[in-house]
Parts: structure tokens; sequence; C-alpha cells
């Protein structure tokens, strides 16, 4: 039977602000799903279990705090946990929670840019965890305007917290970052629609209007990864959508994906995800259940 990541429907209404859902348990078993709703997931004493956001899949410590972004796939899954009281805090809130002319206030570009790499799940320090965790269990203690400013005041920690790591790659949800430069726009652009081809340095920095060393500190600066690492991540992030999304042999979604040797694929592929394209297609479709 073919597996399918399922839409989940929240029972978050167009009249509320959030919802949170708090609750412990011996076991993860809900399946793979994405929804609409941004949501902040809060998981204490769960050591062991596995965690999948988009195409990035870990195994857990104790806790750990996650934000994951509109339609990003996720789930956590039992896997090697053998608590029998996983605590988990679930908070869900609409996409428009932040009205984008609110968002664009100078006070609000924090949050503002933390809501955008979103998209690809964030994975918050344990430090931020530590500090944050007691309000975030007490969060449903407070009622009305007041839940709504304390949700506020702890997703403004969150955006100014240290260390914060974003999980998925960008081209897997088909996550739209803003570029404030325009030259990085165009060559981003340019990688998303030609990665099955070879691109190289030069022709991307002609493309910029810039020399080659020039081009490659100037993009360094404004991503905070190189050229060619950007290059893998849209071809990685592609690959994994086909392996999840397709039948296709892994070396079909290899080429088509830009990589024309599969012994070079399979390198980059553990290097980056810590699994090989055949395990990360098994661990992704692991307790998936097809919903009509």
């Amino acid at each position: 039977m073919q597996q399918s990541i399922i839409r989940e429907i929240t029972p978050l209404t167009t009249s509320d602000c959030f919802t949170l859902f708090s609750r412990v348990k011996s076991e993860f078993d809900f399946p793979m799903h994405y929804h609409e709703e941004i949501e902040l997931n809060l998981i204490l004493n769960a050591k062991g279990a596995k965690r999948v956001v988009g195409d990035n899949i870990e195994e857990i410590d104790d806790e750990e705090l996650v934000l994951v972004g509109s339609n990003l796939p996720h789930v956590w899954q039992t896997h090697k946990c053998t608590s029998k009281e996983i605590k988990e805090v679930t908070i869900q809130f609409h996409k428009e929670l932040f009205d984008d002319k609110f968002l664009k206030r100078n006070q609000l570009s924090f949050i503002r840019n933390m809501l955008e790499k979103s998209g690809k799940g964030i994975l918050f320090s344990k430090q931020t965890t530590h500090q944050l965790s007691t309000r975030i269990l007490r969060l449903d203690q407070k009622q009305g305007f007041d839940s709504v400013l304390e949700l506020m005041s702890i997703l403004h920690d969150l955006s100014l917290s240290r260390n914060m790591r974003t999980l998925s790659g960008t081209t897997f949800n088909n996550v739209e970052l803003s570029y404030k430069s325009r030259r990085i726009g165009l060559v981003v652009d340019f990688m998303n629609q030609n990665f099955q081809k070879s691109i190289s340095l030069s022709e991307v920095a002609k493309l910029a209007n810039m020399t080659e060393p020039s081009f490659s500190r100037f993009f360094k600066t404004k991503t905070g990864i190189s050229f060619i690492d950007s290059l893998l991540e849209i071809r990685l992030g592609n690959a994994s959508r086909l392996l999840i999304d397709t039948t296709q042999s892994v070396s079909e979604v290899a080429y088509s994906c830009g990589f024309n040797n599969i012994s070079n694929f399979n390198r980059i592929f553990r290097k980056k995800k810590g699994c090989t394209p055949k395990e990360f297609r098994e661990h992704y479709n692991y307790g998936s259940r097809v919903f009509i």
C-alpha cells in the first residue's frame, strides 16, 4: 500500500488566536501530517524518540522545543524511547496571527525572521528550552487576553534566543525566503530553476555581475552559507521530496537532481542527512497511514 502524509484539520477556529494541548503519554502514535497552522511543540522525557520534520530525521534527547511552520510535514515517533511518561505540549496558532503590516514594524523584526525560518522547522537550544519550558507548561493556566499576551511574549523571547537551528531543506517544502539583495534573489531563483544541470561559480557570478571571489564572499555574507552548500541544499531538498513522493529508484532520483555520480550522491546524502537515501525513504514512511 502506498504511504501518505495526511492533512490534519486542527480544532483551531477562525475565532480563536491559538489552541493548546497538554498531555502525558507512553508513546507517539499520531501519523506523519501537516496543517496550515504554525505549531510550537515542547517534548519532555522522550529520550530516544525520533523526530521527522520535512526532510530532517533525528533521534532526540530528553527534551526539545521545535517550531513547525505552515504545511510542513512532521511527526514524532516512539522509536527507541522507553519512557512511559512522555510530556507533550502542543500550541497551534494561525499563520495570520501576526498581520503582515504589523510584522513589518521594526520591533517585530526578530519574530518576522523566526516565522519565515519556521517553514523549514526550528529546533531551539537546550538552554532556551530550559528557560521557557515552565512558562509554556503554565500557559494553559492563563485566560483570555492574558494568554494571548503570554504567547506573544514567549514567541518574542524565542525569536531573540541564540543557537536556534533550522531543520529541513529549503526546497523540500518550497519555502520562500526573503532576500534583501536583488542579486542573491536572482541567483537563488536561477539555481532553483536549473539545479538538474551543471551550475558553475563563474556562471552565477556573471549573472550577479561580479567577479568569482567577490561573489563568493557576497553570497556567504548575505545567506550564511557558501554558494556550493546552497546548491547542494537545493538539490538534496528536491531529491528528498522525490524519494518520498515517487517510486523512482535512488539512481533516478540522483540524476534527476543534478548528481552525475550515484556514489557521490549517496556519500553527500549520508553526510548531510545522517542516513542513506534508501534508509531515508524507509524511515520517512515508517508509521504513516493512508487517509482517503
